[in-house]
C-alpha cells in the first residue's frame, strides 16, 4: 500500500529500548530486569529513528526496563531530536547521576517522567527499599536544572486509597504534570497477584477536587474513565474540552520493543499483538499493511460487548483501552471498570 493510500498517520511512538532494569517491580507489565540477549544494536536503533521520521512520527516516548541502563541511549535520543522528533523519557529515577543530567540537557529532551507510586512506604513496597528517596531526588535535580519534569503514578487497590496524603507530599515539587494510570493485571502483576482493582469514581473525584488548586496539571491515562460528566476535565487539557477518542493503537500510535517487534501499543504485551519485526520488515511496510492492527482499524460499534454495546458513547470510546480490556477479561471491546457504568 502506498502512503497516499494509507489513511493512518503515525503521530507518536512508545519505544522500549531495553528490558534491562535495576528493579523487578511487583506490577511490572513487561517483567523487566535483564536485557534480552538479542536487543537491537545501536545501528539498528538509529535506523529505526530514521524510519520513524520517514513515517512522520512527531513524538517518541522512550521506556524500558530502565532507559538509562542502555549505554547508547544518548545516541538514540540525539538521532531522534536531530530529525526533529520530540523525545520524552520515563525513568524510575534510581540510577540518576550528574552525568545523565548533563547528557539530558545536551540532547534537548522535551521532558522526563519519573515513576512515583505513592507515599514512601507504599512505593518502596512495590518497587524496592530506598527507591522513593532516589526518585524524589531525581525529581528535585531535574526540576532545578530546568528540565520539564512530570510524574506518573500507577494505581492499584492499595495506593489508590492514599492519594490525599501522597498529594500533600508531592505538592511541593515544581512538576509540569501528574498522570494517574491504572495497573493492569499483566506481567509481574498477574504472576504476583497484585490487586489492581480500585474505585475509578474516587480517583475521578480526587482529580476534580484538586485540578484547580494543584500547582501542576493532574490528569488520568487512557485506561481510566470514561464519559462521566467530568470527562472533559480528566485528560490533562487545561481548556477542559478533551475527551477520550478511543484507543489509538495502530491508528496514530505504535509500540516498538527492544528486539524490534512492532505492536499498536507497548502495553499490549502479548505476542498475539505483534504485527511484525523490524529485522524482517520495514516500519512502513508493517504500518501500511492492510491487514495490520485489525482490532482497531476494522472496529465497528457492532463489535462492542457487555454494557459497552448499549452505551450511547460506545461508538466514541470504542470500548476503552484495548490492553486493559484484554488482560482483565480477554474481551477487547468491553471495558470492565467503566466509571460511567458505575455512576449510572
Amino acid at each position: 500500500m502506498m502512503m497516499s493510500e494509507c489513511p493512518y498517520r503515525l503521530r507518536s511512538c512508545v519505544w522500549e529500548i531495553t528490558l534491562a532494569c535495576c528493579f523487578s517491580c511487583k506490577y511490572c507489565g513487561s517483567k523487566a530486569g535483564k536485557a534480552r540477549p538479542d536487543e537491537l544494536t545501536t545501528e539498528e536503533c538509529l535506523n529505526v529513528c530514521d524510519q520513524l521520521k520517514d513515517l512522520g512520527c512527531r513524538r517518541v516516548n522512550l521506556i524500558g526496563g530502565e532507559v538509562f541502563m542502555r549505554r547508547d541511549w544518548k545516541q538514540i535520543v540525539c538521532r531522534l531530536t536531530d530529525l526533529g522528533i520530540r523525545v520524552t523519557i520515563i525513568t524510575n529515577g534510581f540510577l540518576f547521576t550528574d552525568a545523565i543530567l548533563s547528557d539530558l540537557k545536551e540532547v534537548m529532551i522535551e521532558s522526563v517522567a519519573v515513576s512515583l507510586d505513592g507515599i514512601e512506604a507504599i512505593h518502596d513496597k512495590y518497587r524496592q527499599p530506598g527507591s522513593y528517596a532516589r526518585a524524589v531526588s531525581a525529581i528535585e535535580v531535574l526540576t532545578r536544572a530546568g528540565i520539564i519534569t512530570t510524574m506518573i503514578t500507577t494505581l492499584n487497590a492499595e495506593n489508590s486509597l492514599t492519594l490525599e496524603p501522597f498529594y500533600r507530599e508531592i505538592s511541593r515539587f515544581p512538576l509540569a504534570a501528574w498522570q494517574l494510570q491504572a495497573c493492569s493485571p499483566m506481567g509481574n502483576a498477574a504472576v504476583m497477584g497484585v490487586d489492581y482493582r480500585f474505585d475509578p469514581l474516587a480517583v475521578i473525584d480526587f482529580v476534580v477536587r484538586h485540578r484547580d488548586d494543584a500547582p501542576f496539571s493532574i490528569g488520568i491515562a487512557d485506561n481510566i474513565g470514561y464519559y462521566t460528566e467530568e470527562e472533559p476535565l480528566m485528560r490533562g487539557d487545561s481548556h477542559g474540552i478533551r475527551t477520550f477518542p478511543g484507543c489509538g493503537a495502530g491508528l496514530s500510535v505504535v509500540g516498538i520493543d527492544s528486539v524490534g517487534n512492532v505492536k499498536g501499543c507497548e502495553s499490549m504485551y502479548d505476542d498475539r499483538f505483534i504485527e511484525g519485526n523490524l529485522r524482517q520488515r520495514s516500519l512502513r511496510d508493517i504500518w501500511e499493511d492492510p491487514a495490520a492492527f485489525a482490532y482497531n482499524r476494522r472496529f465497528t460499534p457492532e463489535l462492542l460487548t457487555g454494557k459497552c454495546a448499549s452505551c450511547q458513547y460506545g461508538a466514541y470510546c470504542a470500548g476503552g483501552c484495548r490492553s486493559y480490556n484484554f488482560f482483565v477479561h480477554r474481551k477487547l471491546y468491553e471495558y470492565p471498570h467503566c466509571a460511567r457504568n458505575i455512576r449510572r
